[in-house]
């Protein structure tokens, strides 16, 4: 792991447990996002304790924010991708909490204390916010809102006041730095990878910190609030199916872990009662397109699951074939979690 020598936290402790922001970023295509959402820190009316940047394999960005005042700069040296990223991220981490912001998303000024005040009870491993969109180009008229978690933003059929959920936006997340740890952070086989559109990863390491700690909660504060930016290139149908199918597929890994009565009790929720209600009304409202666009999205979702299901069936059937056939083969190599290490930090 190489840290910028030059760079250090910004110190200006408030009240409560002590906090690290890490922000993960891979390229420099998105840098304006990127020092929009730095400037959205250094404004918060209670600072951090520190802020930490990780890149994800990309020098030439880490040789232009070296140049950027307070920061820690983490050069991330697990394989590429969100989730070594954010384990990078909270390895170094000095604060009891760690709070996660995306690089095209900006905090607004409370964003810090309104995490924070969630912490007060100790029954409480996480909190996370609400995630508005702004789209740069206007949202096409098709897209449905109840889609926004296509372009990773809070959506109609999510939680809408303050209390307890099965899992966060991973644009708007905090957690209790230690219990991250103790679980072993995010799995290496979950999450994007540059602009691949797979995810969940924030989905699975929720539910395994809740089965890990009974009587824990997450804790969803919708007065927490970021914006993230929604490019040109998320507002196509392109872009729209292929997150759907992806979503699917992620979810189906992540039944896998955590079996599909926990990995799909939100999902079973937002497809009984959002989808139909939301398709009802944009037929009396003649709004075709958005009508076809929530039917859609939910068939490409249901694919993309039944796929990956599939798919880890054959890989299944094929593994209990070669040992039965080889009974002094080694099992087959299963994706794990990814190691978050527990080594003195910097």
């Amino acid at each position: 792991m190489n840290t910028v020598p030059n760079a250090g936290p910004v110190t200006a402790p408030g009240p409560g447990p002590t906090l690290s922001v890490v922000v993960c970023s891979y390229t420099l295509d998105r840098w304006d996002d990127l020092c929009a959402a730095l400037d959205s820190i250094r404004a918060q009316r209670r600072q951090p304790d520190e802020t930490v940047v990780v890149v994800d394999h990309c020098p030439a960005l880490t040789a232009r924010l070296a140049a950027r005042p307070g920061l820690r700069l983490v050069e991330s040296p697990e394989r590429p991708g969100v989730s070594g990223a954010r384990n990078t991220g909270v390895t170094l981490a000095r604060g009891e909490v760690v709070a996660f912001l995306d690089d095209d998303a900006v905090a607004e000024p409370d964003w810090t204390e309104r995490l924070l005040a969630g912490f007060r009870d100790p029954r409480v491993l996480g909190v996370g916010g609400r995630v508005d969109s702004w789209w740069e180009t206007g949202r096409p008229g098709w897209f449905p809102p109840e889609y926004d978690w296509v372009v990773g933003c809070s959506y109609p059929g999510a939680a809408g006041s303050t209390g307890t959920v099965r899992n966060f936006i991973g644009a708007n997340m905090s957690f209790r730095r230690a219990a991250v740890v103790a679980a072993g952070g995010f799995r290496g086989d979950l999450g994007r990878i540059g602009t691949s559109p797979f995810g969940c990863e924030e989905t699975e390491l929720c539910l395994r910190l809740t089965a890990r700690h009974p009587g824990t909660e997450l804790r969803y504060e919708p007065a927490a609030v970021v914006r993230q930016h929604v490019p040109p290139a998320r507002t196509t149908w392109r872009y729209f199916s292929s997150r759907c199918y992806a979503e699917g597929r992620s979810k189906a890994v992540v039944a896998r872990y955590a079996g599909s009565r926990s990995a799909l009790s939100t999902e079973r929720r937002y497809v009984r009662r959002t989808l139909p209600a939301a398709i009802l009304r944009a037929l009396g409202r003649r709004r075709l397109r958005a009508a076809g666009a929530l039917g859609a999205g939910a068939c490409l979702a249901a694919a993309g699951y039944t796929v990956g299901r599939l798919a880890r069936a054959d890989v299944g059937a094929t593994a209990a074939t070669a040992d039965a056939g080889d009974s002094g083969a080694a099992p087959a190599a299963r994706p794990g979690v990814a190691a978050v290490s527990t080594r003195s930090r910097p």
